[in-house]
């Protein structure tokens, strides 16, 4: 065989075997509602702007100026906005955006949409440095942001000249991350440490990492400070007992059930899912309730975590149901339930007890730029 021949030969190997677990590295994630057509949750407010839910509709019935901003700031991600303005005026949609100044000036991207009879169906796709818009499918020119993670925001404007201002109506926000790198092969435990002496078993049963028993604990190798996290869960209990477990983040290396502690409990009392049991799926333990029990024993459900800075954010299955801001002083022992936790460190899940049943698969992870 000739050395051009084995070098081909070489190459098609690579990519026969190498190329799908590479193209398994990275992904897209799956949408999280920022509107969830019920309240403001999740949205900080600027300006003199009344902004109410109405019919399931964000709503600026009255005020002379100003916007909604997130309450998470966003990196790599794709937006789908659905919104429709009315009347004198104009209202926009900012993205990766700071809270101070303009953001044209903060160097985050700026749309504005004058009024219409039509819905605008916006659509913005930020990676890296590419960031592009399409409005009603037609590309925006000129759009672009220097920032590589910022704010979304929802703008409102009067024109002063007359009395009343525009109506504006937003049916949609949701976001998708992009790029996420994947932290579980599916296969096997590469990639992960078991914190020894504890009674957790730790295997892989149909894709999935499985937890029986416990208590016990097992954590990436990698450590992360400020990222996006999206796992897929199932708690293989029972509706009149349900199990309990977590997903910890800045926990220190080695260190057992530390850092931050994302709630896995589906359970709530009185049939009402608004009163969580022991902080609820997707409270932060110790911290801060879920707003809502979303999900059920025996159903797999996703979690998105996105931790930056001293903010958390929770959402199940789509839906928001935590919006912590850790304003403690610094725990000494980087124990989330007593104290902000400032370092970088392990993602790690919990076998909690005896009963633990627990499934985890699809656990991807987007790191912000520092």
């Amino acid at each position: 065989m000739r050395t051009g021949q084995r070098i081909l030969l070489a190459l098609a190997v690579m990519l026969a075997v190498g190329g799908p677990a590479l193209a398994q590295q990275v992904a897209e994630g799956n949408w999280i509602n920022l509107f969830d057509k019920e309240s403001l949750f999740g949205w900080t407010q600027f300006g003199d702007v009344k902004w109410e839910v109405a019919d399931g509709n964000l709503t600026a019935p009255t005020g002379t100026g100003g916007w909604l901003a997130s309450s998470s700031q966003f990196a790599d991600f794709e937006l789908s906005v659905k919104m429709k303005v009315t009347g004198k005026g104009s209202a926009g949609l900012a993205v990766r955006t700071g809270l101070e100044g303009h953001p044209t000036q903060t160097g985050g991207a700026a749309l504005v949409l004058e009024p219409s009879d039509n819905w605008y169906e916006i659509n913005v796709k930020a990676l890296g440095n590419n960031v592009s818009a399409t409005v009603d499918g037609k590309p925006v020119e000129g759009f672009a942001a220097s920032r590589l993670k910022g704010y979304i925001g929802i703008q409102y404007h009067r024109y002063h000249h007359d009395g009343r201002g525009p109506k504006l109506e937003v049916a949609e926000v949701k976001l998708r991350p992009l790029g996420l790198t994947s932290l579980f092969n599916g296969k096997d435990l590469e990639g992960w440490s078991i914190i020894p002496d504890h009674q957790s078993v730790f295997s892989v049963i149909d894709g999935a990492l499985n937890i029986k028993n416990g208590n016990g604990q097992i954590e990436t190798k990698g450590t992360y400070q400020d990222f996006v996290l999206q796992l897929d869960i199932m708690a293989n209990g029972k509706a009149e007992k349900p199990l309990n477990s977590g997903v910890f983040f800045r926990g220190p290396v080695g260190v057992f059930w530390k850092g931050y502690e994302s709630q896995v409990r589906n359970e709530f009392r009185k049939d009402d899912r608004t009163k969580p049991v022991d902080f609820g799926t997707g409270g932060l333990y110790g911290d801060q309730e879920a707003r809502k029990v979303v999900p059920s024993e025996g159903e797999w459900f996703q979690k998105t975590v996105i931790c930056e800075g001293n903010h958390i954010a929770i959402w199940i299955n789509g839906y928001q149901v935590s919006d912590y801001y850790d304003n403690r002083p610094v725990s000494p022992e980087n124990d989330g339930k007593n104290g902000f936790v400032p370092i970088s460190g392990t993602i790690h899940l919990q076998g909690h007890d005896p009963t633990t049943d627990m499934f985890f698969k699809n656990i991807t992870i987007q790191e912000f730029p520092k």
